[in-house]
């Protein structure tokens, strides 16, 4: 029904995200722009159990439990968590269906697994036996259901160890919230040596600056991870954001990014850019920066320019490299030369050399260098944020 609806136009086509739940390989193969957000990969298995802890174990005994007595209710629960399992392993994202049906499940289990230990340890007979039925003169004497004194001390022991994973669980939520869901992405935040807590506030400050310092109708170009927060922080215009249906606009920034100064320019003026902004973590080793998202950048490139090819920025080895063994196309593009400007001027490991870079764990390969139509405008504490004006092109 649902492809007949969309064959004559009654409902939108299915789209990308969608194929990929039924296909996990069709985006990195068609659409490399789904491939490439985070919340869009696989569920490792280490995820379940962060997520989820104790009811990891229990959504197993609540489907057994539920084909023990199968009812309409019962076999909604089941095929609900085994399609929400499913796609929760697909996309990360989709943890939070998993979650209410490994609650529902998992509360089932725990209410089984409740009443019987309880019924064990208390020595009460179930309720189906608990009365006597005639059987001819006399009247059929319930069986002990007890279990004796060797089965009431293991039920005592078994709900013992279910309170005390019951109270892990109570903690491990309550830590998980408050480490991993509980702290804005504009902010970010680490350990120090002796285990002080530290806090980048890098971002804001540099929206801040870019609000005070340009002009209100400047237009900046970044990847798209940062258009929403460009927009509303700093209340400037972006070319791209997290808006990411238009693929094409997304690839010629890509483009532009993988390019040389000089043709990336041509690219800029044509888009009329007037700042650009890199994310950049070889200073502090905050690796989600734009360098470790630049094969992505080249494979959304690649899915509209046949011209842009990944192979043609990794070394003979099929590697991707910063140091003196990368590719010269990925040494000389706009994207290397905007993170790594001033870099190598700057020791920040004690006894590593200078342009030491902290995520990569090596020393950059492309130290001396100039800009020639971009200038550095601002540079976040940490360079974590680096902001660039572009240069009016030249009298004729």
């Amino acid at each position: 029904v649902s492809t007949q609806s969309t064959w004559v136009e009654f409902i939108s086509p299915w789209t990308g995200r969608f194929w990929t739940l039924l296909d996990p390989t069709y985006a990195k193969a068609n659409i490399p722009i789904i491939a490439s957000v985070s919340e869009h990969q696989p569920s490792c298995w280490s995820q379940f159990f962060f997520d989820l802890h104790l009811l990891v174990f229990l959504f197993p005994a609540g489907l057994y439990f539920c084909f023990q007595n199968l009812t309409d209710a019962k076999i909604f629960l089941v095929l609900y968590g085994m399609t929400s399992i499913y796609f929760a392993g697909v996309m990360v994202r989709l943890m939070l269906v998993l979650a209410p049906a490994m609650c529902l499940l998992g509360a089932v289990g725990l209410s089984t697994l409740l009443k019987t230990y309880v019924r064990l340890a208390t020595g009460a007979a179930p309720a189906a036996a608990a009365a006597a039925k005639p059987v001819g003169r006399r009247k059929q004497v319930p069986a002990a259901t007890g279990g004796g004194a060797r089965d009431r001390h293991a039920a005592i022991a078994l709900l013992g160890a279910l309170a005390l994973l019951l109270w892990f669980f109570v903690i491990h939520s309550t830590w998980v919230s408050e480490t991993s869901y509980s702290q804005p992405s504009i902010v970010i935040s680490g350990r120090a040596a002796d285990g002080g807590r530290l806090i980048f506030d890098d971002f804001r400050e540099s929206y801040y600056w870019i609000r005070k310092n340009t002009p209100a109708d400047a237009k900046i170009m970044s990847w798209w991870d940062y258009g929403y927060q460009l927009t509303a922080i700093a209340n400037r215009t972006v070319l791209i954001d997290n808006n990411t249906w238009n693929n094409t606009h997304i690839a010629g920034v890509g483009k532009a990014f993988a390019s040389d100064e000089k043709t990336a320019y041509q690219i800029m003026r044509k888009l009329d850019v007037d700042y650009v902004m890199v994310l950049f973590g070889g200073m502090i080793g905050y690796s989600s920066d734009d360098v470790n998202k630049f094969l992505w950048m080249l494979r959304i490139s690649g899915s509209v320019d046949a011209t842009m090819k990944e192979a043609d920025f990794v070394n003979s080895r099929g590697d991707f490299r910063v140091d003196s063994e990368g590719n010269k196309n990925f040494l000389n593009s706009l994207m290397y030369k905007l993170c790594y400007y001033r870099f190598g001027e700057i020791t920040t490991q004690q006894g590593r050399p200078t342009g030491f870079d902290r995520v990569r764990q090596t020393e950059i390969g492309n130290k001396d260098f100039k800009l020639e139509h971009l200038e550095e405008a601002y540079s976040s504490e940490r360079m974590i944020v680096r902001i660039y004006k572009v240069k009016p092109e030249s009298n004729r």
